[in-house]
């Protein structure tokens, strides 16, 4: 399935994209992240519903917009690790983002005012479904709902000034997410997805995801270790080679600017840049 948000009159929905059109779920089903733990219940309450708009006429939202927990993996692709000059990490590096960055297809990515170096990264984001603590590596796919296309921007001069990543990757429209969740059934492996990124239509990151230090199951495992992995929570799983803060010399966004990112199945995300 792919799972999706759209704006009605009424206000957010959530419901499956079939070829062009939208199936949309009953208002009283509450919010998509509330029902990710048990995909076939929705199927259920979805196949009742009749089609509603053609995909080109809504206003998509972010899948997800209030995750209860918004996890950022760093350093986990090989050729970033090496292109930062940075050790290969022996356990995943997390923090956090705040759910008030996320912005959907098609929302423009806010310069704050005082910053000139705000840069670009592709991201395969994993859903989780079933809520799990202590899970094993090999039960771990069993809590995971889909995947997601996440752009993990991020503002460099506070992230080295401030030695620190939470705040430089959650200003305000710093989380680009979309276009919709493609559940794991339908996806199926996700260790050699081809990601990429362009910066007005010049590719920037082109990558794949078997580059991956850690990959699904060892995050959602590792991860569960210290933490219960709610259902309906999002976790970034790290960037490939091209950032724009690494280049000779260094490329970062500007007002006017658009930024896309594909990644293999998922679909594509846009966002322009104001």
């Amino acid at each position: 399935m792919k799972l999706l948000s759209i704006m009605t009159q009424s206000g957010p929905r959530w419901g499956v994209l079939e070829q062009d059109r939208v199936r949309l779920a009953p208002q009283s089903s509450g919010p998509l992240q509330t029902r990710l733990g048990d995909l076939a219940l929705i199927s259920k309450i979805l196949s009742t519903e009749p089609l509603g708009p053609k995909l080109s006429e809504c206003k998509l939202l972010a899948p997800i917009q209030a995750p209860p927990q918004f996890i950022g993996v760093g350093l986990n692709y090989r050729d970033h690790a090496i292109e930062a000059g940075a050790p290969i990490p022996i356990s995943p590096i997390t923090f956090g983002f705040l759910q008030t960055a996320i912005i959907g297809p098609g929302d423009a990515i806010i310069m704050p005012p005082f910053s000139a170096k705000v840069d670009w990264e592709a991201e395969l984001g994993i859903v989780i479904g079933k809520s799990g603590t202590d899970i094993s590596v090999e039960d771990a796919m069993n809590h995971v709902a889909g995947y997601v296309i996440i752009n993990d921007v991020s503002e460099r001069q506070v992230q080295f000034d401030e030695g620190q990543w939470g705040r430089s990757k959650s200003f305000n429209s710093f989380k680009p997410m979309g276009p919709w969740i493609v559940t794991q059934d339908e996806l199926g492996d996700a260790s050699n997805l081809k990601i990429q990124l362009w910066v007005n239509g010049v590719l920037k990151q082109s990558s794949t995801t078997s580059e991956l230090i850690f990959g699904v199951r060892e995050i959602v495992s590792r991860l569960s270790t210290s933490v219960t992995l709610l259902s309906g929570s999002v976790i970034s799983t790290g960037t490939p080679f091209g950032i724009g803060h690494s280049r000779v010399p260094p490329e970062y966004l500007k007002s006017g600017d658009e930024v896309s990112i594909a990644i293999e199945g998922l679909g594509t995300l846009v966002n322009p840049v104001s």
